[in-house]
């Protein structure tokens, strides 16, 4: 891109040696960051990503989903992530009282990439990042974003480094890409109740030691709690021989497992007959952490010269692993919308970014409380499916919730509602002997 010289004047912010500027300010260099700095830097423009933490640093949502690889490819970060060589993920596989169920996502109704990888966060985030400084992205680690002003105009940004001094970096246009720090819905008052109800999540990573040849490495397993299907498990392997393991339910429910959150995890973990069986010779190799009311939405997604990315506005819940993709998907289409305003366009953000957006987290939405409330569930372990509901259901499990023409995405909840009325109760299934 020729981009012409844009001069500052007064109204960009009266500038001063105390004032660093910039075309986009970013704030966070995880996935949706790293895309957006990717795109927007190979497109000529000046991108300052903004970092409270040193990379590489752990975090949770390491089993993606095959829409994200549409997502990387756009943003060029493709290659930096496959040299990663990590873990391939082609579907989902669901475990309860020694009844089984999977879904390939390679078999889906919507078109695009049917495979995927399950990721050590810390590595995979590093790449992205790299890639995005690679193609011209500046970025800063160990800063924090303490105060934010500004109107379509042009923002200003304190930052606040580990020494505790600080400076304005001037912006033309702001992406919150913070996740759970949710920067800008803290500064600007945003957050809203999220429809969500809140739920405790506790984790870890094990060596696994899983000898099954039954055992499907390509896929997530994802387990319910044989006496109380509002707990479920995640087991999602790595292709070091390592897997993250976790339990999530409601925090009081989780706390009467045991003293401390290690010896919970693991409780609950030995009460699920297939996850016991896999996992009788695991070893943990980080302690255990836990994450609670992670569930958040906020009053809008955009103002005046700023929009928010993935986490940053909305999360919803772990359990199919929507988070990477929403904040992918987000990214994507903030860029091209953050160009044509800093190149004079008039951008209806409200219809081209937060109703697609919204749209795709209400699809995920209807399926994480189908989830919940038992009808998800009832339909995964039925014993007589339609084939060509399941690839419907697949394309949603693959990621590809905007896809339109997929009666499970324009009409999430009336389908799934009507599908299991037609299927037995979950708690008809017996528990194997």
């Amino acid at each position: 891109m020729n981009r012409p010289h844009q001069p500052h004047t007064t109204s960009d912010l009266a500038a001063s040696d105390s004032v660093d500027s910039t075309d986009i300010a970013i704030i966070g260099a995880g996935p949706a960051g790293a895309a957006a700095a990717a795109w927007l830097a190979r497109r000529g423009w000046r991108v300052s990503v903004i970092e409270r933490n040193h990379f590489p640093r752990f975090s949770i949502g390491e089993s993606l989903l095959p829409q994200c690889m549409v997502h990387l490819d756009s943003c060029g970060l493709l290659d930096a992530a496959r040299a990663g060589h990590f873990q391939p993920k082609n579907g989902a596989a669901f475990t309860y009282r020694g009844q089984d169920s999977a879904f390939d996502f390679r078999d889906k109704f919507s078109d695009g990439p049917g495979t995927t990888w399950q990721v050590e966060r810390a590595d995979f985030d590093q790449r992205l990042i790299a890639g995005a400084q690679a193609f011209g992205a500046q970025a800063e680690f160990g800063m924090q974003v303490t105060d934010f002003s500004g109107d379509a105009d042009g923002q200003r940004l304190t930052l606040v480094d580990e020494q505790g001094d600080s400076r304005t970096l001037s912006a033309r246009f702001v992406l919150d890409a913070s996740g759970y720090g949710r920067v800008l819905a803290r500064l600007n008052s945003l957050a809203r109740q999220p429809s969500l109800e809140s739920r405790c999540a506790l984790f870890t990573h094990v060596e696994d030691r899983i000898a099954d040849p039954r055992y499907d490495r390509e896929k997530i397993l994802i387990g319910l709690h044989p006496q109380d299907p509002n707990v479920w498990f995640w087991l999602i392997p790595f292709a070091n021989g390592r897997a993250s393991l976790g339990v999530v339910g409601e925090r009081s429910r989780l706390e009467r497992g045991g003293a401390d959150d290690g010896e919970r995890l693991w409780h609950f973990v030995r009460q699920e007959p297939r996850f016991a069986e896999l996992l009788h010779d695991a070893r943990s190799v980080r302690d255990v952490d836990r994450i609670e009311g992670y569930s958040a939405s906020v009053e809008t997604l955009h103002g005046p010269g700023y929009a928010l990315l993935g986490n940053a506005g909305e999360f919803l819940d772990p359990v199919f692993s929507s988070g990477v993709t929403i904040a992918l998907d987000s990214a994507m289409r903030a860029v091209p919308l953050v160009e044509r305003q800093l190149q004079g366009e008039n951008v209806d953000w409200q219809q081209d970014f937060e109703q697609p957006i919204r749209r795709g987290s209400a699809t995920f939405r209807a399926f994480v409380e189908a989830w919940y409330d038992g009808r998800l569930p009832a339909i995964i372990f039925h014993h007589r499916q339609s084939a060509r509901i399941r690839t419907m259901i697949s394309a949603v499990l693959a990621g590809y919730a905007w896809d339109e023409r997929n009666p499970y995405v324009s009409a999430s909840e009336r389908r799934l509602s009507r599908l299991a009325e037609v299927c037995p109760p979950l708690t008809s299934l017996s528990v194997e002997a």
